[in-house]
Order: C-alpha cells, then sequence, then structure tokens
C-alpha cells in the first residue's frame, strides 16, 4: 500500500486507498527517501489500527540468522560486528566476530562477551506476524527475520534486556534505560511503517501519548524499501509521496500510481472495531467506511472511542 500523508497547519488527515479525507486548507507535502526527517506522530497516524491476529504462528516460520544479502555474513553476525563499540576483530574467512565491545542502548549494559548479546528483533517475530506477517509467503518472512538494510529492525542488545522484552509491544515494555525510550518509540514506528504493519489499539495508544507528552517533537529519518527481489508485502511503502489536500469539508477522491506504476491497495477494515486516526477511510466488501467518534446519525460512541463506521 502506498500512503500519503495531507498536512495542514499542525493537523494531518490520512489517505488511504485513493480516498483523502478534506482539511481546511489546501497544502502540498512532499516527502520522501531515505534522507528525510519524519514526524514520528505524523508515521503513526498512517499505520493501520487493528486487532492482532495470532493464530498459526510458530518461530519456525521465520528463517533467520542467515545470510540474505550474500555479503558472505549472517544476519546476526553483520549486527554484532555493525553495533560493535571502535573497531571489531573479525575472522575474514569465516565472518566470525571473534571479539568486540558491545554497549546495549536498552539498559546500558557494556560486555566483550558475545554469549551475552542478543540480537533483538526490534518489533518481534510473533508482533509481527500478528500484525500482518501472517500473510507474508516464505521469502518475505524470511527477509524480515534477516533484514539489516535498516538498521532499526535488529539491534545488538543485552540477553537479559532481550529476554526481558520477549514479544511486547511498547504499551507493555520499554527499554529500562529513559533517555533510550523516545528513540525506541521511534525505531518502532519505523519498522511497523516500512513493512506495512498494523497496531492494536493499546500499542497505538501508548506510542500516541507518549509522542503527545514524553516524547514530543520525536523525529524518525525516512527508509528505502524493504530488501528487493522477495515480493515485498503488498501493504509496505517505500516512501511518502505528494499530495494536495482537498478544500472542501467533505471527502474527496484522490487517485495515485506507485512507483511500480501498479495502483494502490485499499485498507481492509473491521466494521465496528476500534480504529484511529479519525477521519482515516477504508472498504469492507466493496462499501467505504470511516473511523468516526459518532454514528451516521451523529451519536458520540462510548468512551469517545472512534470506530469503523459506513460512509453515508
Amino acid at each position: 500500500m502506498k500512503w500519503r500523508i495531507a498536512v495542514a497547519g499542525a493537523a494531518a488527515t490520512i489517505a488511504f486507498g485513493g480516498v483523502v479525507a478534506a482539511v481546511d486548507t489546501q497544502s502540498t507535502v512532499t516527502l520522501a527517501g531515505p534522507n528525510d526527517t519524519l514526524s514520528a506522530q505524523t508515521v503513526l497516524a498512517s499505520i493501520t489500527v487493528a486487532p492482532e491476529n495470532p493464530r498459526g504462528y510458530k518461530r519456525s516460520l521465520f528463517k533467520h540468522w542467515i545470510d540474505v544479502d550474500g555479503d558472505g555474513c549472517d544476519a546476526r553476525e553483520q549486527v554484532l560486528k555493525r553495533d560493535a563499540i571502535g573497531l571489531p576483530q573479525v575472522d575474514p574467512f569465516k565472518c566470525f566476530v571473534v571479539e568486540a565491545d558491545w554497549l546495549s542502548p536498552y539498559d546500558g549494559v557494556k560486555t566483550t562477551d558475545r554469549t551475552e548479546v542478543d540480537i533483538d528483533h526490534v518489533v518481534a517475530l510473533k508482533e509481527a506476524w500478528d500484525s500482518g506477517a501472517f500473510a507474508w509467503n516464505e521469502a518475505q518472512r524470511t527477509a524480515y527475520a534477516n533484514d539489516t538494510s535498516d538498521s532499526r529492525t535488529l539491534l545488538a542488545v543485552s540477553s537479559s534486556s532481550n529476554r526481558s522484552k520477549g514479544d511486547k509491544d511498547p504499551s507493555n515494555w520499554l527499554p529500562a534505560l529513559r533517555a533510550y525510550q523516545c528513540t525506541y518509540v521511534a525505531n518502532w514506528i519505523a519498522v511497523k511503517a516500512r513493512w506495512g504493519l498494523s497496531m492494536d489499539q493499546s500499542e497505538w495508544g501508548r506510542l500516541n501519548n507518549m509522542l503527545s507528552g514524553s516524547c514530543a517533537g520525536t523525529t524518525l529519518r525516512g527508509w528505502n524499501p524493504p530488501p528487493a527481489g522477495v515480493g515485498t508485502p503488498a501493504s509496505t511503502t517505500s516512501s511518502l509521496a505528494t499530495v494536495t489536500t482537498s478544500t472542501t469539508s467533505s471527502t474527496s477522491t484522490s487517485t495515485s500510481t506507485s512507483t511500480s506504476g501498479a495502483a494502490d491497495s485499499t485498507v481492509k477494515v473491521n466494521p465496528g472495531s476500534f480504529c484511529a486516526p479519525e477521519g482515516a477511510v477504508g472498504v469492507y466488501n466493496s462499501r467505504n467506511y470511516v473511523c468516526s467518534k459518532t454514528n451516521a446519525s451523529g451519536v458520540p460512541y462510548s468512551g469517545g472511542r472512534a470506530r469503523w463506521r459506513q460512509q453515508t
């Protein structure tokens, strides 16, 4: 899915599947490429909120610690080498990190013992599965499990912090080192957006609260597409496109093409389920739905929470 972000002043509205929610003033935003600085809050607002789908997960479905980029190093050794402090000693024939120093960003633990260093999938394999990877093919899962093309996907951390984290999302776990928490939040959002993964309501809400509070103003860098040649997920976005917002008070239709020339895919929604951000649109059974805090008659939903309802 190619996704677009329309901004008017400080407010943003999200466009899915060719439908753009209208805003008050006309504005054009161009965001593309790995060198761009993006608002973490704006990227978060683009991510689909949906219930998790944990059925069928097995860790063995994600083949990991293999060499997928053909550089002679498996993903674990590559990250151990990349995240070492200073210059590591590496066996040039086996690409094995013989000696190095590591400093875990999660808890500040420093070690020279490689057996005390874990390579963490920042968005854990099970979390990825629950959030959309259940629909990927084997090549996609392998690419994700061994992704060294973006340093936010895999990270060398202390074994103890990795065990503490497990497969928890930020609503249940944050790094003990408070100075790293906002960076962790930004990295989590970037991985989910880059790989087209959804968030559940509590996960999205916790991140939104942090970006509105202790992590206000957090930014993240853009990204390249996930590794090429593996049939990357259809919902993955490689960049943010240029979009001109409508000046009307109703929704307007907009079309765009992805970099490959194919039409944008449409977000599938679950009618009646919680959603965010308010104003997002999607489709169910060929009918358009909107994320709204009120029903079609204008009556607010209980708790003031937004739900997917059919557009009128």
